[in-house]
């Protein structure tokens, strides 16, 4: 079982999005790209932001997520 689920990440990751705001995230598949991004960037040399020397580079990427050292950008859209 994965900690933590997707939704606990997609939680995270939009608290701060005001009340009536699109969301940031709004699918598992950006929580998985957001994270194997960020994973790619630690295998690469990047240090991580919490300290989990002996976990993967993707455990340590989700766990940046979940305590909010990382963010995901959203999207802006030209009107």
């Amino acid at each position: 079982m994965l900690h933590p689920s997707y939704s606990d990440l997609m939680a995270v990751v939009n608290s701060e999005v005001e009340p009536g705001e699109q969301p940031v995230v709004q699918s598992r598949y950006s929580i998985v790209i957001a994270t194997s991004k960020r994973a790619r960037q630690i295998v690469a040399g990047e240090e991580p932001l919490v300290d989990d020397k002996d976990k993967k580079a993707l455990s340590v990427a989700i766990d940046e997520l979940y305590n909010s050292k990382v963010t995901i950008e959203g999207d802006e859209e030209d009107v």
